[in-house]
């Protein structure tokens, strides 16, 4: 048999079979608007519970079809271009909160619980997952936990791997896992929590998850301090580190068209929020600028919107150094966008920071080519979330080091046919 005919067969079957699962309502042709890092799917389906969401899943691995979880769609240009992708598995239909057992600070939701109605329904009781997710209105807690996005509250309270305590997972052939529960701490079994945390769905399709909580503060007040340069705002940002401050966020912000600037953020009572800004203000060189509130700390999403704000092409890439090393990476930035490139940063103080490029594609590519050598040089990282067409060759990932055997190691355990989102993971995992 011609083998675009088997293809054909193939395609038509899983669609006869999935529709039997979830209705006709919830299984389409895959549009225009579902291309995956430029890669067309055939289908999209919405399954309508756990169970349905693993059928639907043992149904295409059984036909050797290629599946991409969906969540919000907002981070679905983060990692490399998948290698196949044949079916969109969207997660929109298991939106529910499931249990909010208040008096334990703990949380259950559905993958495609959007972060904003969670927060929504855990502040009704005074808490909150301490997250400060991209797009909270669009962002799923499936999502947010396949990419690990985290933001500057990661510096008081932890990043994802450290607020969730259990997950359930479809795995490529329709097993159903979990791992974790409704108490803070679990010793028992594999650990699938951390492992599915940051995996961009490689592993397993995440349905639901469990999170420990916090109280949302009485009061919040955000301190900016502009800086002569990166060096000053550096030794801000450490002396406030080695400090007694007991503040919730720490961030530097730089670009081709601002001077750098710290931005802190204390939470508590109003009389201990007095206490620590004095304290603060007593450090700080320049005159601090009150008054901001949350806004600056949207400035990551800023630099990740697609906005490219008139520019001809833009690239938007997350990089990790040492705390130590935060000046010397932003004048790096600087340096290789000359006067070539507009760019901005945010770099939180645990080294964890946020770069766009904007101008000509050959001309961004030449930057972050030579950026992510010298941050691997001294021991960093750079990961490519988003660049102009072409630059496949350049890679999201950088170099993997010694760890690769390992990962592919827990991806053939866990998915050996590469049934889901196949290369998009480091390596080509």
């Amino acid at each position: 048999m011609d083998a675009s005919v088997s293809a054909k067969t193939t395609a038509n079957t899983f669609e006869t079979d999935a529709r039997a699962i979830v209705t006709v309502k919830y299984v389409r042709t895959a549009g225009a608007n579902d291309v995956v890092a430029g890669v067309q799917p055939g289908f999209v389906v919405e399954p309508g519970s756990e169970q349905e969401l693993a059928k639907v899943l043992k149904l295409a691995h059984a036909a050797g079809l290629a599946v991409i979880p969906r969540g919000g769609g907002t981070k679905l240009e983060w990692g490399n271009r998948p290698a196949r992708a044949d079916v969109i598995l969207s997660t929109a239909r298991l939106h529910r909160v499931l249990e909010h057992a208040w008096a334990d600070l703990t949380v259950s939701a559905e993958a495609g619980c959007t972060i904003a109605k969670l927060q929504e329904t855990l502040a009704k009781h005074g808490q909150r997952l301490a997250l400060d997710a991209l797009w909270p209105e669009r962002a799923t807690v499936g999502g947010v936990l396949s990419t690990n996005d985290s933001g500057a509250l990661r510096l008081r309270f932890g990043s994802l791997r450290d607020l969730v305590i259990g997950v359930t997972l479809s795995l490529a052939d329709g097993t159903v896992a979990s791992s974790g529960g409704r108490v803070v701490k679990n010793v028992a079994g594999y650990d699938l929590p951390k492992l599915a945390t940051g995996a961009l769905g490689t592993l397993g399709v995440i349905t639901r998850a469990f999170f420990r909580l916090h109280p949302l503060p009485q009061e919040t007040r955000t301190i900016s301090c502009a800086t002569k340069d990166t060096k000053e705002a550096q030794r801000l940002v450490l002396a406030i580190q080695n400090s007694k401050l007991a503040h919730s966020a720490l961030q530097m912000r730089s670009g081709a068209e601002i001077r750098p600037r710290v931005d802190v953020l204390f939470e508590g009572t109003e009389a201990g929020l007095t206490a620590q800004v004095e304290q603060l203000k007593w450090m700080m060189s320049a005159e601090p600028v009150a008054g901001y509130g949350r806004r600056v700390w949207s400035a990551r999403q800023e630099i990740c919107s697609a906005d490219n704000k008139g520019a001809a092409e833009f690239a938007v890439a997350k990089f990790a150094t040492l705390p130590a090393l935060i000046a010397y990476t932003v004048d790096t930035i600087a340096i290789l966008a000359a006067a070539q490139l507009r760019w901005s940063v945010v770099t939180q103080a645990t080294g964890i920071g946020w770069v766009r490029l904007e101008g000509e594609a050959p001309v961004i590519e030449s930057a972050l080519r030579e950026f992510r050598t010298a941050l691997e040089r001294s021991g960093g990282s750079l990961v490519i979330t988003r660049c102009p067409a072409g630059f496949a060759a350049l890679g999201a990932w950088g170099n993997a080091g010694d760890a690769l055997p390992l990962m592919r190691a827990v991806k053939w355990q866990f998915d050996p046919g590469r049934t889901l989102n196949p290369g998009r993971f480091v390596g080509g995992i």
